[in-house]
């Protein structure tokens, strides 16, 4: 399920580096002796930093460059001590390390604080300066926010105790002789050090952000948030309550400042293990476990402050599962939108944090197959908060590695081909599928040789799952894609899944065999920052609480695609064009010319060549209808944005379906010979299986009421005719399954020879055609069936016109040797003649028509009407 990087080796990209440094030092060619190297932190600037034992008895600390892949030495101690906490400063002109004091054999007996807190300058005077002795833990680091200024003469450091308190110390410099920076005042330090927290029991912080969360006790548990700027202010922007265990934390917890290797040999059980995920979009997650009392039972909680909810899952252990590890809290790795939960050899729980409603959209793995690879327990493991838009990092502190963690997509390939374990029940396999469907379409969906493999899987698969449709998964997740990046709000208001459309869920997707879940709803998150201060991240994060909050409230939020079908049906009954057709029809326009500019190149499948009044019809209306919804519930976005969003969803809905249209067309090997209806040959089963998945895909869009590219009626009945008995062809028309279109039967009735059986096919299709198009076909057909035809419409609309402007009154005098007794036919053949004359001629500039014959056939016609003949 995931794929890890090695990234950092600390054996091979530091401890080559000190032995060759060493051997200088020593003077001899290699040095044999034990480092002993062990890392302390890793910087916002990706830079990590170690300590060692040096050949002479001292302790020495470096850097890792992570950019430029080179070590330095920052500063040697004149005796080994142990470092448990360390951090420079972005200018690396001051170094902070906090010291675990030896209290064994001698020192014992003298009076020394158990930690000492120093602050030294490195660039380049080795003057130190004590901020702090006490007898608990001390956790430093430095601040690097952002600045404009060129030279800065001035860091700040954080200081955290095991006491519970934090100070914030702000650390001035001065340059002497044009080069020495070293502390302004040294003396008054620990004087204006200003104390940010007064208690917390467990603290996290990020660095990349520069964020602090804590929690605090009274009454109930609270988080708080405190946000650097870069003047280095500071305000608390969050508050949040949790639903924790009472007393938690034995002891003080920290996360992301570092690594104490000496508190680290007395690891504890832990209660509580906690950790704050954010992304620059404007989502937080919280995330804790803890285990129940008889130690069974593992309880994790994830709350969605951006969702304004909390979900709280139990996993049941069995006793020799409880008894394997003193350590069964989980792993806690964010991977993009999604939470990792994992437990090694227990299970993995892929969270999405997007789209929360349903359980089916988060996969859920269990059993001996889930394995990372890290060959020894979580308590050993560290996740590293990587860059917001960067997925996590693990640090195996045992091997001194550093790995990066992403997503398989060849194992999320491997659950949807069904080569899933067999013991998986179909219902949990068909969840599985879902989510890994949707993982790699949303998530990974930018990977065009992924989204092909995609599309072979759903060719493979031609029948459909029972809990959903796999095409329509497949459209809509493709097309969530191109905008769930814009706004964290389109997660409540676009459409996501076909499930949402179902009148009732299959209990399969709602729930996850042995894991109970329960939701919390208004997490009551309490956002304090001034609205000066609240910009980025803390704006669009209380937006999205907000636009949660309002959209939890209203009745159908997300649009569904299904509910424009009465304004569809409404639409097509319309004969007449009115002012709401050609706005129609403008949008239709600004979708096509966006697919005309996407699709230059692309004419292996004849689509968007010829006018299709319905699907232009259909596409106007979807991007009117969408457009509305989005500017009724996210206003914030702006017309602007919104149409341009719209119309892009729209355009690349019509190219995804040409797309999946040349996947298979490629996949089967199919040339332009398929397109012809001369050859009496009947359809390959390359060619069945094209039709097949472009029927598939017309009862996919029509289940949702989503438009088709125009020609793609027409290019599935040639599939349909080249394929089909023509008795079986007919029934798929008269069920409503294929659409006539102009093209296609003129196309027909002019490619077709007219044999017996073609004759039949093309008299019955015109039999079905409506009357104004009918008309058309009939002018494009060599038959005298045709002419016959022409014939009757000319007599008739002569009739008519005549009927509507009276012709001049006929006397005897007109025509000499008239006979009066013959005066109704008489009085009718002088009509026509003088209609005739100012009539245009219905065969003139059209070809394949026998004038002898249409004169012959209406003749005819008229003595039968009269009664002379029979027919």
């Amino acid at each position: 399920m995931l794929k890890l990087k090695p990234k950092f080796d600390l054996h091979r990209d530091v401890e080559y580096d000190i032995l060759r440094k060493e051997a200088s030092v020593c003077r001899v060619k290699e040095y044999t002796g034990e480092v002993d190297t062990r890392i302390l932190n890793i910087e916002k600037d990706g830079g990590i930093l170690y300590s060692w034992k040096g050949a002479t008895g001292t302790t020495r600390i470096g850097k890792y460059d992570s950019n430029t892949k080179q070590n330095k030495l920052l500063y040697t101690f004149d005796k080994q001590v142990c470092v448990s906490s360390c951090s420079l400063n972005k200018e690396e002109t001051l170094l902070a390390v906090s010291l675990a004091q030896n209290t064994r054999g001698e020192e014992r007996l003298k009076p020394i604080s158990k930690c000492l807190t120093l602050l030294i300058e490195i660039h380049p005077i080795n003057n130190t300066k004590v901020l702090k002795a006490v007898d608990c833990r001390v956790k430093v680091q430095f601040l690097t926010a952002e600045s404009d200024r060129r030279a800065v003469l001035e860091s700040h450091l954080l200081l955290l105790t095991e006491d519970g308190y934090v100070d914030l110390y702000h650390v001035l410099l001065t340059k002497q002789e044009g080069y020495r920076v070293v502390m302004a005042n040294p003396d008054r330090l620990t004087k204006t050090a200003e104390r940010i927290v007064e208690d917390f029991n467990w603290v996290q912080w990020d660095g990349h952000t520069q964020r602090l969360y804590y929690v605090t006790y009274n009454v109930k548990f609270l988080m708080r948030c405190i946000q650097f700027y870069p003047s280095y202010s500071c305000e608390t922007v969050l508050e949040l309550p949790l639903e924790m265990p009472a007393h938690p934390f034995r002891t003080v917890k920290f996360v992301n400042l570092g690594f104490d290797h000496h508190h680290l040999d007395k690891l504890e059980q832990e209660l509580v293990r906690m950790e704050v995920f954010t992304h620059r979009i404007g989502s937080m997650c919280v995330c804790f476990s803890q285990l129940a009392k008889d130690k069974h039972e593992l309880i994790y909680t994830v709350v969605l402050v951006h969702k304004d909810c909390s979900r709280t899952f139990r996993v049941p252990l069995s006793s020799d599962q409880s008894q394997k590890s003193t350590q069964l809290h989980p792993l806690f790795i964010p991977i993009g939108y999604y939470i990792l939960v994992y437990l090694q050899g227990y299970f993995l729980h892929c969270i999405n944090t997007r789209q929360q409603e349903m359980l089916c959209h988060s996969l859920f793995l269990s059993g001996p197959d889930v394995d990372l690879g890290l060959n020894c327990q979580s308590a050993k493991i560290t996740v590293l908060h990587a860059e917001e838009e960067s997925n996590g990092s693990l640090l195996d502190m045992a091997a001194g590695r550093i790995h990066t963690a992403e997503l398989s997509p060849a194992y999320l390939l491997k659950i949807l081909r069904s080569d899933t374990p067999s013991r998986c029940p179909s219902s949990k396999s068909e969840a599985q599928r879902l989510a890994a469907l949707h993982c790699l379409l949303v998530y990974m969906g930018n990977d065009p040789n992924l989204e092909l493999k995609i599309i072979e899987w759903l060719c493979d698969n031609v029948n459909a799952f029972e809990s959903f449709d796999q095409i329509q998964e497949f459209i809509l997740a493709s097309l969530y894609r191109i905008s769930y990046e814009k706004s964290l709000s389109l997660d409540k208001v676009l459409p996501y899944s076909s499930v949402f459309d179902k009148k009732e869920i299959p209990a399969c997707l709602t729930e996850i065999p042995g894991v109970s879940c329960t939701t919390d709803l208004h997490i009551e998150s309490v956002f304090k920052g001034k609205l000066r201060s609240l910009q980025g991240f803390w704006l669009e994060l209380q937006w999205n609480t907000e636009r949660t909050e309002y959209l939890d409230a209203v009745p159908n939020p997300r649009y569904r695609t299904s509910h424009i079908q009465a304004d569809w049906d409404k639409l097509r009954s319309e004969k007449k064009p009115s002012s709401h057709m050609k706005h129609i029809e403008e949008n239709t326009k600004k979708v096509l010319s966006m697919v005309d500019t996407w699709c230059l190149d692309k004419k292996l499948v004849p689509l968007f060549q010829e006018e299709d009044q319905q699907q232009r019809a259909l596409i106007g209306l979807t991007v009117d209808k969408l457009r509305e919804h989005l500017n009724r519930h996210l206003p914030r976005l702006g017309k602007k944005k919104i149409d341009s969003l719209v119309v892009n969803y729209v355009a690349k809905l019509l190219e995804l379906i040409r797309h999946m249209l040349e996947s298979v067309w490629l996949k089967s090997r199919l040339g332009p010979c398929v397109l012809c209806f001369s050859s009496t040959q009947q359809g390959s089963p390359a060619e069945w299986s094209v039709f097949h998945f472009m029927f598939r895909i017309l009862e996919a869009t029509r289940g949702l009421c989503l438009p088709l590219p125009p020609g793609y009626h027409t290019l599935l009945s040639v599939f349909a005719v080249r394929v089909l008995p023509h008795h079986t062809f007919l029934q798929y028309i008269d069920h409503g399954f294929l659409q006539l279109t102009e093209t296609f039967v003129s196309r027909l009735m002019t490619d077709l020879d007219n044999s017996d059986a073609n004759e039949r096919l093309k008299f019955s299709i015109l039999k079905r055609l409506p009357e104004p198009m009918e008309q058309r076909i009939f002018h494009m057909w060599d038959h005298p069936v045709s002419s016959a035809s022409i014939s009757r419409d000319y007599v008739r609309t002569l009739l008519e016109k005549h009927d509507k402007n009276k012709g001049p009154a006929f006397t005897v005098r007109d025509k000499p040797g008239f006979r009066p007794e013959f005066l109704p036919l008489t009085y009718l053949a002088k009509i026509l003649s003088d209609i005739e004359e100012q009539a245009l001629n219905p065969f003139e500039e059209q070809e394949n028509v026998d004038a002898r014959f249409v004169e012959e056939t209406a003749l005819k016609q008229t003595l039968i009407l009269l009664g002379y003949e029979k027919k």
